[in-house]
């Protein structure tokens, strides 16, 4: 398995012997056997820790309880920014469909091992794909009370992504970076040369390219500017996830070296097209300078992670949100669909009727409120945590 070398593939530049040397990677030898990676697990909870409880409202209710003050603007960042800009929630899809990516590569080395054909996680991978958008479209299917085509979710954004990830996992390390050039660089043509009238504003909202095609597909544009062609650039995260994977894998002893020399390169790359007015950062269309920003953040976090849990060992917290993780799915359908159609006012008003018997201010009862929904969320996946009862797609 080769590891990240993308200065190779634009060597043919004049300066870059200068700069190959300073950032040249050796590549690694053999893949080591598999070991399940407890700070991808501990993301994985992370992140769906944090959706949970924005699902509950929770964010919304500190938001406003906390203006006037400093703390406000640390709030603000659970929110995604309205358009050109990055905030903390902005790197939550990202963060998602990266691990996506380094979990396939440990399933499909795993596989490898116990003998299995490549047709046949073919066949797996394609049935996973097809439960991810279904469930994606069934999440976004009932609005008020008529049924609805959307394809907006991030599970039906991964069902495009990780099959894009899985087709490309055997080749080398070069050819794959070149599909996420390609995939990018097909992004930035798409907005910018299409030129259909009345969407041939490659960074306006409700103008641009990816509004255009929510128009074919689904005969709507969304109010808030998502696209569903957002899957097309986003597979990076997916690719690079599948990438750094193997690199986990392998038996190099510089593993957090290169997930950082590679976030580095990415996050200048990414914010350096926003700062020179090349191409703006915006989550809501997943342009390239925001998918190459969000992914370096991507890999800082898991280079953390890696290195506190996985070399240091520290291991003393980590069950809180593995009890999530490891039931990521389960969870992640439960609030969008159980939840925010009837569990969270269901427990709403009993929390806050309970709360009113001791005089319980109107905000503190709604956050309060917010925290017994997370509760009883969290407890079920502890509960299924125990009992061994693990979802799977």
């Amino acid at each position: 398995m080769q590891t990240f070398d993308v200065l190779n593939l634009i060597s043919q530049n004049a300066f870059l012997p200068i700069f190959s040397k300073i950032f040249k990677m050796p590549q690694p030898t053999t893949v080591i056997k598999s070991q399940r990676l407890l700070s991808l697990d501990f993301m994985r909870g992370f992140i769906m820790v944090l959706l949970a409880m924005e699902s509950t409202g929770l964010y919304e209710h500190l938001f406003d309880a906390t203006k006037g003050n400093l703390l406000n603007g640390f709030f603000l960042e659970f929110f995604h920014h309205p358009w050109n800009g990055l905030r903390f929630w902005d790197l939550i899809q990202p963060g998602f469909m990266f691990m996506a990516g380094v979990s396939m590569a440990y399933s499909l080395h795993k596989q490898t091992e116990s003998g299995i054909p490549w047709n046949d996680q073919f066949k797996k991978i394609l049935k996973r794909c097809f439960w991810l958008f279904f469930w994606g479209v069934l999440d976004y299917a009932v609005r008020g009370s008529h049924l609805s085509f959307e394809l907006w979710d991030v599970l039906t954004q991964l069902s495009f992504t990780t099959l894009v990830a899985f087709l490309i996992f055997k080749w080398n390390t070069k050819a794959q970076i070149g599909v996420c050039i390609g995939l990018l660089l097909l992004t930035e043509i798409l907005y910018r040369f299409t030129n259909v009238p009345g969407f041939d504003q490659p960074f306006t909202d409700q103008h641009n390219f990816g509004n255009y095609m929510d128009t074919i597909l689904m005969n709507k544009i969304n109010h808030d500017g998502w696209v569903a062609i957002n899957c097309i650039p986003t597979a990076v995260h997916t690719i690079a996830g599948a990438l750094v994977g193997k690199l986990l894998m392998s038996n190099r002893n510089d593993k957090i070296k290169q997930m950082l020399l590679w976030a580095i390169i990415v996050l200048v790359v990414g914010f350096g097209l926003d700062w020179l007015h090349i191409t703006p950062i915006i989550k809501r269309i997943a342009t390239t300078s925001f998918t190459l920003a969000s992914l370096g953040w991507c890999l800082i976090g898991l280079a953390f992670c890696y290195w506190w849990i996985d070399i240091l060992n520290h291991k003393k917290y980590v069950q809180f949100f593995l009890v999530v993780g490891m039931n990521s799915i389960f969870i992640y359908l439960f609030f969008e669909i159980v939840g925010s159609r009837w569990f969270n006012e269901y427990i709403t008003i009993i929390a806050t009727n309970v709360f009113s018997w001791f005089n319980t201010p109107e905000m503190l009862s709604n956050i309060l409120a917010s925290l017994c929904i997370f509760a009883l969320e969290w407890t079920m996946c502890w509960f299924l945590y125990k009992k061994k009862v693990f979802f799977k797609l």
